[in-house]
């Protein structure tokens, strides 16, 4: 047996697969986002522990034998959140998270250093792990003086699980401290932010094996001594495994909370101007690109709180048809954006609005905009040299057949919808704590499932929705300029 743990920024799920990649059953635990000023996201890495350890009890209650049997661990976790340690491993703070943007002002300067995006081939976003140092040091100099170790927060279970201070290049690549092409730390960037080589863990491949479980937590849950702990992966690399993304070419767009237009690339493919992240991917010498919108199903969410109905609803008030865009416009900029435009203090809105608005044409235009803002990452993977022929859904927006609709639509490609089952971060886990545990090659093992359905861009309505996204980018600038 195999176990995958998947730390998210709303919960940690742990999945259980056999040798032959058949899931057992799984468990989660559930978190939540402390939001202390506007633009702040916030978690305390003792509620990480506390979620892992529900999810690891019902996994033990529910199917005892199967635990008992683990051979290897993966790990999955929300990539850029800084985890501050002192010299006895004590945290110092309340981890910032990735879609955290106080340190917007710190990102734009370090962005300004031309070594930042030479050597990690990325923008310096402000949900990045390295100005959010820069902005500890400058408002909290006593906290920074303390830090003897940063942690990503999957890294910071492996402490835990592991007593390592370790993590794997995928993850590591969205700290705006790797040299991504050399897969390494880069000690000039360390040093351009205070730090250096020291505070951060060592590093290994997402296939490695980086530690061994301790005794008096496999004593806990009933697992074997030497049970292996591989690198794992950031969410989006994890999802890939899990996906079969993982040679050239092949694609996914996931529709969580945030949005991610994600391809895996064979060989390195920088092009920050594009504001596409190049990044290591989870297996060795591969690396992959990613387009990120950070409002997808937390768009349609946030819709849903304003008007007291579920998202379900409000997709299945749509029906099954896809309709023409009806001239009401949504930009998904609820937390700012990153790519195309890289702006951390951009914030949504409507246009187009009039009486004949009801709320199903708002959801409409929220369905719409976040398809917009995915083919906005298309047309950056395109200036960055990557062409795709087509994708596969993943994440909960993919239940909604009316929006993977809309999305084939506006990128004007066939969308693959898998077979019933769990591909995501903690299935990408398990199958990395399968090759760490076995030696298996990455490539047999991180196969793509059955595709169940695809769904294919209706062409009668390619115009209309070209025409809607040139309003929709139209639209960003406009905004821009009214906001500044």
């Amino acid at each position: 047996m195999y176990l995958g743990i998947d730390l998210g920024t709303s919960g940690v799920k742990a999945m259980l697969i056999d040798a032959d990649q058949r899931i057992v059953g799984s468990a989660s635990g559930a978190l939540e986002v402390s939001r202390p000023h506007p633009g702040w996201s916030e978690q305390d890495p003792a509620d990480w522990i506390a979620a892992t350890e529900q999810a690891l009890d019902a996994l033990m209650a529910a199917h005892p034998a199967a635990l008992a049997a683990v051979r290897g661990i993966g790990l999955s976790g929300q990539m850029h959140g800084a985890t501050l340690l002192d010299d006895g491993d004590k945290v110092l703070r309340p981890c910032i998270l990735w879609n955290d943007t106080r340190s917007h002002r710190e990102a734009a300067a370090l962005d300004a250093d031309p070594r930042f995006r030479a050597i990690t081939g990325n923008i310096v976003f402000p949900g990045f792990t390295a100005p959010k140092l820069v902005w500890v040091k400058n408002n909290e100099p006593e906290i920074f003086a303390k830090v003897r170790r940063v942690l990503l927060p999957k890294d910071y279970l492996r402490l835990w699980l592991t007593g390592e201070h370790l993590s794997d290049m995928s993850d590591s690549a969205g700290t705006a401290w790797l040299d991504t092409g050399a897969r390494q730390w880069s000690p000039e960037l360390l040093a351009a932010t205070g730090l250096e080589e020291r505070h951060m863990p060592g590093l290994v491949e997402g296939t490695d094996a980086a530690g061994m479980l301790r005794a008096e937590l496999a004593a806990r849950w009933g697992l074997p001594g030497g049970v292996v702990v591989a690198g794992g992966a950031g969410d989006n690399a994890a999802s890939a495994c899990g996906m079969g993304t993982v040679s050239e070419g092949t694609a996914f767009v996931s529709l969580g909370t945030s949005g991610v237009l994600f391809a895996a690339n064979g060989r390195y493919l920088p092009n920050p101007a594009s504001a596409v992240h190049a990044f290591c991917h989870a297996l060795p010498n591969t690396w992959h690109q990613m387009g990120v919108i950070l409002s997808a199903t937390d768009a349609l969410n946030w819709h849903a709180r304003v008007t007291g109905a579920s998202p379900a609803d409000l997709t299945g008030e749509l029906g099954e048809t896809l309709k023409p865009p009806a001239g009401v416009v949504f930009l998904p900029y609820l937390s700012g954006e990153r790519t195309p435009h890289n702006d951390a203090t951009m914030r949504g809105a409507f246009a187009g609005l009039g009486h004949e608005s009801g709320r199903a044409a708002l959801t409409q235009a929220v369905l719409e905009g976040v398809s917009f803002a995915v083919r906005d990452s298309l047309e950056a993977l395109r200036l960055a040299g990557t062409t795709l022929s087509r994708v596969t859904a993943i994440g909960g927006g993919s239940r909604s057949r009316y929006w993977l609709r809309s999305i084939a639509t506006a990128l004007s490609l066939p969308v693959d919808v898998p077979a019933d089952g769990d591909f995501g971060a903690a299935f990408g886990a398990a199958r990395l704590g399968l090759i760490a545990a076995t030696g298996s090659d990455p490539l047999t093992v991180c196969t793509p499932p059955r595709t169940a359905e695809t769904i294919e861009p209706d062409t009668a309505l390619s115009g209309a929705y070209g025409a809607a996204y040139e309003r929709y980018r139209r639209l960003y600038p406009a905004i821009r300029d009214a906001m500044i």
